[in-house]
C-alpha cells in the first residue's frame, strides 16, 4: 500500500511539474511576442493597455479566410512569416471573444453532455449485464440535479421499452436490478438522512403496483412505480421508505426470474401406493465445503455459480425426514414434528377447505412450509372452483397425511430447510404414484421457495438430496438451471475425511434472512469488492473440488479457511464474537475451519489435522471462556 501511495505521489508531482512548465512557456512566448510588436497593433487608441483588450487572436485573414486552430495559435510558436500572417489577419481581444459566448450556457451544456453519455453508458451497462458499478454516477446526477432523467431513464429500462426483444426471462432479470438501482438513487437523494434503509415494505399506496408485477405486467407495474414515486420525494424518510419498495418490488422480479426453472421439472405419473401405507423420506445435512453464496440468485444466473459441498449424517443419523400416506378422509392432515419422528413437541392443521391453504406463501404462518409443498407439488389447486374434499378425491381417491421432522436446531446452517422441502415433495409424488427424478426435485425445491417468498439459492437442496461430495454449478443466463457433477473419490481419501471432520454447535441462531438483502443490495450496485469476491468464491470451489479428487486434506483445510474469508467480506458481521473466540482456540488443531451456510451463527465445522479429535477439541473448548 505504502508504494502504491509513494508511486502515485510521484505522478501527481510530475503532472504539476509539467503543467507548471508549460504555464512558463506560454508566458515567455506571449512576452517575446509583445515586445516585436508596437502599441497601435495591438489597442485602439484611448482604449486600456491591458492583455484583455490587445487584439491578439486571428480569426479571419484576407487570402487564407477563416483561420483555424492551428492559425490561431501558430504565432505562439514562431517561424518565418507567422508575424506578418498576424498583423494581415483581423483579430479580436479576449474580451470581444468573451462578449461573443454565453459562458453558462456552454458550462450547462458542457455539463448536461456529460450526464447524457453518463446514461448512455449505464443504459449499456444495464442492458449487457456489465459488472460496472453505477453508484458514482447516482451520486453525480443528484449532485448536479440529474436525479428526475435519470428515474426515468432507469423506468424505461426496467420496463422493457429500451430493448423490447429481449428474452423475457433476461428482462425480468435487468428490471430488478434497475428497480435496485432506482432505490439507490432515491437513498442518495436523502443524502445520509431518513432512517435505516433495510425495513418494512407494507405501506399500501404500493400495493396496486405490486399487483401489477405479480400478475406480470411489467411495464404497466413499473409505471405505476414510478407515478407513486412522486408522492414519495419530499423529504427523506419518505425517499428511504420509497426506497424500501423499490427493493420489494425488485424481489419480485427477482422471484419470477428464478421461477423460470420451472421447465427444468419433470413428474411422470405411475401406480400409487394402497391407501394408509407410508412413503418416508430421509435426508442428510449438508456442509457448504467452498462457493457458498455464489448459489444465491441474482448471482447464480447475472455472474455464474458453483458450490462444492457434502452430506452428512449428524450423531450417525438423517437428521431431516417426511413421511406421507392417503387416507381414507377427503381432508389434508399435516403434521410437524419439532424434533425427531415422533417427539412430543408437534404441530397439527387439518385443512378442510381451500381457505385454509391461502396463507402458504407466508413462510411465518403456521404450517406454511407443509402447505406450500401441497400447492407446488400439483396436489391440490388453489385456482379451481371445486372445494378441496372433491380435488382430493377425484384426483387421488383419497386425502393426504403428510409429516415433517428435523432433529436440528433452528438456523443450524446445515440447510434445513430446502432439505426438508425436497423430502416433503418427494414423500407427496411418492404417495401419489408419481415419478420424479432428483434434478427435478432440485428444480422443484427452487420454485417452491420463491412461491414461499423465502428466497435462497440452490446449493442446500444439491446437499442433502444427492450423497457425497459433488459440486453444483449454475450459468451465467437464465432460465435458471442446475448442474451437479458427483466427485469420484479416492476411498482412503472417504475413510479420512470421515475421521478428521467434526461438527460444532456453537449456540447462536443465525438470521440469513438479514444477510441474504445485504448481499442482493451489494450485488446489485455492483460494488467491485462484492464482483471480486464472487468470481474468487467459483475459483475457490473449483479448487476444492480438484483437492477432494486429488484425496488431499491439507488443501481442502485451505480451501475451507478461504471460503469463511470470503463469507465474511460477502455478508460483514457474520462472525458472532464468541464464535471468533472458539475458532481462534481450535485453530492450532485444524487443517481448515468454517461456518456452515451464510454464517452468523449455527454449526462450525472443521477439518481436524489428526484423526478422531472429538474429545481433544471438546477438552479446548471447556477450557475457553
Amino acid at each position: 500500500m505504502r508504494k502504491c501511495v509513494q508511486t502515485f505521489g510521484l505522478y501527481c508531482m510530475s503532472v504539476l511539474f509539467i503543467a507548471f512548465v508549460f504555464i512558463l512557456w506560454l508566458l515567455y512566448s506571449i512576452t517575446s511576442f509583445l515586445l516585436l510588436l508596437r502599441p497601435e497593433e495591438l489597442w485602439v487608441r484611448g482604449e486600456q493597455c491591458s492583455l484583455l483588450e490587445a487584439r491578439l487572436f486571428p480569426v479571419l485573414h484576407p487570402r487564407g479566410g477563416t483561420v483555424g486552430l492551428e492559425g490561431g495559435v501558430g504565432w505562439l510558436l514562431g517561424g518565418p512569416g507567422c508575424l506578418q500572417r498576424w498583423r494581415e489577419a483581423w483579430r479580436v481581444s479576449l474580451r470581444e471573444v468573451l462578449s461573443l459566448t454565453h459562458q453558462e450556457a456552454e458550462l450547462q451544456w458542457r455539463e448536461e453532455l456529460l450526464f447524457l453519455v453518463g446514461r448512455r453508458r449505464m443504459t449499456d451497462a444495464l442492458r449487457s449485464h456489465t459488472d460496472i458499478c453505477l453508484l458514482p454516477c447516482f451520486r453525480a446526477a443528484v449532485q448536479g440535479g440529474q436525479q428526475g432523467v435519470l428515474l426515468e431513464t432507469l423506468d424505461s429500462i426496467a420496463a422493457g421499452s429500451v430493448e423490447p426483444r429481449v428474452e423475457q426471462g433476461a428482462q425480468l432479470g435487468v428490471a430488478a436490478r434497475c428497480l435496485s438501482c432506482i432505490a439507490d438513487v432515491l437513498v442518495c437523494m436523502a443524502q445520509g438522512k431518513g432512517g435505516l434503509r433495510s425495513g418494512p415494505a407494507a405501506n399500501e399506496a404500493w400495493s396496486s403496483a405490486y399487483f401489477l408485477l405479480e400478475g406480470g405486467n411489467l411495464k404497466g407495474g413499473v409505471y405505476a412505480l414510478a407515478a407513486q414515486r412522486q408522492h414519495w420525494l419530499s423529504r427523506p424518510d419518505l425517499l428511504v421508505r420509497a426506497a424500501r419498495h423499490y427493493e420489494g418490488a425488485g424481489q419480485v422480479l427477482l422471484r419470477q426470474a428464478v421461477m423460470s426453472s420451472q421447465r427444468f421439472i419433470s413428474i411422470g405419473q405411475g401406480k400409487a401406493p394402497p391407501i394408509g401405507e407410508w412413503q418416508e423420506v430421509e435426508c442428510p445435512a449438508r456442509l457448504d465445503l467452498a462457493g457458498g453464496w455464489s448459489d444465491t440468485p441474482p448471482i447464480a444466473f447475472e455472474h455464474g455459480g458453483s458450490v462444492t459441498n457434502v452430506s452428512v449424517k449428524v450423531d450417525g443419523k438423517r437428521p431431516i425426514g417426511a413421511r406421507a400416506r392417503r387416507i381414507m378422509k377427503s381432508h389434508l392432515l399435516l403434521v410437524s414434528y419439532s424434533g425427531g419422528l415422533g417427539s412430543g413437541a408437534s404441530t397439527e392443521i387439518v385443512c378442510e377447505s381451500l381457505d385454509d391453504l391461502k396463507d402458504y406463501c407466508q413462510p411465518h404462518a403456521p404450517g406454511a412450509l407443509l402447505k406450500a409443498v401441497c400447492v407446488c407439488s400439483g396436489l391440490v389447486s388453489l385456482s379451481s372452483q371445486d372445494p378441496l374434499g372433491h380435488q382430493l378425491m377425484q384426483r387421488w381417491g383419497s386425502g393426504v397425511e403428510l409429516h415433517s421432522w428435523s432433529e436440528l436446531p433452528t438456523g443450524s446452517g446445515l440447510g434445513t430447510s430446502s432439505i426438508l422441502a425436497g423430502a416433503l415433495l418427494a414423500a407427496i409424488y411418492r404417495c401419489t404414484g408419481r415419478t420424479y427424478d432428483t434434478d427435478s426435485l432440485i428444480h422443484a425445491v427452487l420454485y417452491l421457495e420463491q412461491i414461499l417468498t423465502t428466497g435462497g439459492g440452490w446449493q442446500d437442496q444439491v446437499g442433502g438430496l444427492v450423497g457425497g461430495v459433488k459440486v453444483g454449478r449454475s450459468k451465467a443466463s437464465l432460465p435458471l438451471q442446475v448442474e451437479v457433477e458427483c466427485l469420484n473419490l479416492p476411498p482412503e481419501f472417504v475413510v479420512s475425511l470421515e475421521q478428521h471432520l467434526l461438527l460444532v454447535y456453537t449456540g447462536k441462531t443465525r438470521l440469513a434472512r438479514n444477510l441474504l438483502q445485504d448481499v442482493v443490495r451489494s450485488w446489485y450496485s455492483r460494488l467491485p469488492s462484492m464482483v471480486h469476491n464472487a468470481q474468487q468464491l467459483v475459483s475457490n470451489s473449483e479448487e476444492c473440488a480438484r483437492a477432494c479428487s486429488d484425496g488431499s486434506l491439507s488443501r481442502l483445510g485451505q480451501c475451507l479457511d478461504c471460503s469463511w474469508q470470503q463469507k465474511k467480506l460477502m455478508a460483514p458481521g457474520c462472525e458472532p464474537a464468541s464464535v471468533r473466540t472458539m475458532m481462534e482456540a481450535l485453530r492450532p488443531l485444524v487443517l481448515g475451519q468454517s461456518l456452515a451456510g451464510a454464517g452468523g451463527g449455527g454449526f462450525l465445522y472443521l477439518l481436524t489435522q489428526d484423526p478422531l479429535q472429538q474429545e481433544t477439541v471438546l477438552q479446548v473448548l471447556r477450557n475457553t471462556p
